[in-house]
């Protein structure tokens, strides 16, 4: 897949950009100057959810609201776009600030996702929604077919969330216990803690929400243990 992708042709997974320098512009982090990916970024999102979302609804045509939307979440979570920046190589083709070179942003799960994103409003742009479609679902086309339809692994706090609920215990409470790094690779430490049962863990990750999935499992992983 590595193959299909070139910064300097104009190039990405099959497509060849008529504006090469939407391109250039999509692989540039804000630490290497403007103009840069986060406007790219912020479109590619809300691009990639519907045409996720449009897919799952033609593929799955029984599940329900809840399911539809737990395997998007699954399919757009910051750790399977930086996979499939990855499987294209993406890392290699950033650019990227001083700082983030010496400290390995090109490995980082939020810059490639945020990447990746950045890319497919590039392509969206340049060629438009059906063009992007056809360039893009492809990358998501293995982690759609593991998805099996009404059996999607619902979420860290979702399934703590229900297995309080479902024993009438009180709910996890979640802590920010810090906020580090510069504005463009913060780090959330974040405590989680069900006070009624003397339990808590930590968790840390490029976002809050993040931080707050990785204490959960945790939390659940104590609750689960043996013994």
């Amino acid at each position: 897949m590595a193959t299909e992708f070139d910064r300097q042709q104009g190039r990405f997974a099959g497509h060849v950009f008529r504006d090469p320098e939407l391109l250039i512009q999509a692989l540039t982090h804000r630490s290497a100057g403007a103009p840069h990916n986060e406007r790219l970024e912020f479109l590619g999102d809300a691009v990639l959810g519907a045409l996720v979302a449009e897919s799952l609804y033609a593929r799955w045509p029984n599940a329900d609201e809840g399911t539809l939307t737990r395997a998007r979440a699954e399919l757009v979570r910051e750790s399977s776009l930086a996979a499939v920046a990855r499987e294209l190589d993406l890392g290699a083709r950033l650019v990227l600030g001083p700082g983030e070179l010496k400290s390995g942003g090109h490995r980082r799960d939020s810059i490639l996702s945020d990447a990746l994103e950045a890319v497919i409003a590039a392509v969206y742009l340049d060629a438009g929604l059906d063009t992007c479609r056809e360039v893009v679902l492809p990358l998501f086309e293995k982690t759609m077919v593991a998805l099996a339809s009404g059996r999607v692994s619902k979420d860290a706090k979702t399934r703590l969330q229900e297995w309080l609920q479902g024993r009438q215990k009180a709910l996890p409470v979640y802590e920010l216990l810090s906020e580090s790094g510069e504005e463009h690779a913060k780090t959330f430490l974040v405590r989680c803690a069900l006070n009624d049962a003397g339990l808590a863990a930590e968790g840390q990750g490029s976002s809050r929400r993040a931080a707050e999935q990785q204490a959960a499992e945790a939390v659940m992983g104590l609750l689960e243990a043996p013994g």
